[in-house]
């Protein structure tokens, strides 16, 4: 079976999730690429490089939900599988295709265990749920996180096609966080702060803590809605969906729709003042007491150590 992938991108940058979803999807057949940008080279340049990937087709053109419908819906015709990151722009243009071609999607994949069988959380996360999709063609979202990122040394075709159809709607402006961290929904290591960090400036210690660690930074829906951090750190059910190695949680509680964000953590530590938080009971380790004395001492041993010198 064949797939074919929207890739994601920051504009000219292809995003870490695209690997991921190369590698759970590669097993069961050739993966070809769609970028869709309007610089899309360098974009498939990279992309050309994943292991598993059989052609890059190009597209000049905005990503925009309408103008991404019209393409793919000329392409599905040659695809079994269709699929894209479990990203705001997935679930903007992913229901849009299905009601184009008149078939369900399958959505937030956590694991593939056939061309046609699929596990996603249900119930904000509590709860599994395997089904088996017998339509002819599959439409997926995946949880990037959920998987490891296929290997780099290919050098597949690029193939440029025509470009995207014009789109009623105009994107206007972009607007992105400056710096040079590792992508949040991808990150091994997340150092995240709750609304209890009490301000912008409180943030600034989660910030120094997660530059010793090389570590993503992440918000509480609550943190985000105060102004203490901007909205793409967002972590939970209506932000990012992540599953690093170590998530380290400082101020958080644990509100339901955060720990739906974060079930695949492998490990859980929390700093907090409150031992019943559900989020503490919950880490693998915890340490109770005042954020503003633990954190420095935590960035004061690391730097004993070297760690992020």
């Amino acid at each position: 079976m064949t797939t074919l992938i929207l890739a994601d991108h920051d504009g000219d940058i292809l995003s870490p999730t695209t690997a991921r979803l190369v590698a759970a999807l590669s097993p069961f057949g050739p993966v070809d690429i769609l970028v869709l940008a309007e610089n899309p080279e360098p974009i498939a340049r990279a992309a050309s490089t994943l292991a598993g990937v059989a052609t890059v087709f190009t597209s000049r053109g905005e990503m925009l939900s309408e103008s991404a419908v019209a393409l793919l819906e000329t392409l599905a015709v040659h695809y079994p599988i269709l699929a894209m990151c479990a990203s705001s722009a997935g679930k903007d243009i992913v229901p849009r295709l299905a009601a184009r071609l008149d078939i369900m999607p399958v959505t937030d994949v956590v694991a593939i265990l056939g061309p046609d069988r699929f596990v996603r959380p249900i119930y904000a996360g509590n709860a599994l749920q395997t089904l088996t999709d017998s339509q002819p063609r599959h439409l997926l979202t995946l949880r990037a996180s959920a998987f490891p990122p296929a290997a780099t040394g290919n050098a597949a075709p690029i193939q440029p096609i025509e470009d995207a159809g014009q789109s009623v709607a105009r994107l206007i402006a972009t607007h992105r966080t400056p710096g040079d961290r590792p992508d949040l929904a991808t990150a091994r290591i997340v150092v995240a702060g709750g609304v209890a960090v009490g301000s912008a400036e409180g943030f600034q210690l989660i910030e120094m803590l997660g530059r010793k660690l090389g570590a993503a930074i992440g918000a509480t829906r609550a943190a985000v809605d105060a102004g203490y951090a901007p909205n793409d750190w967002q972590v939970g059910q209506t932000g990012k969906v992540i599953a690093p190695d170590l998530y380290i949680a400082i101020g958080i509680s644990g509100a339901l729709q955060h720990l739906a964000g974060i079930q695949g953590a492998k490990r859980i530590a929390a700093i907090n003042t409150d031992p019943e938080a559900p989020l503490v009971k919950l880490a693998d380790v915890a340490l109770i007491g005042d954020l503003f004395e633990i954190v420095p001492q935590l960035i004061a041993e690391l730097e004993k150590l070297g760690v992020g010198s």
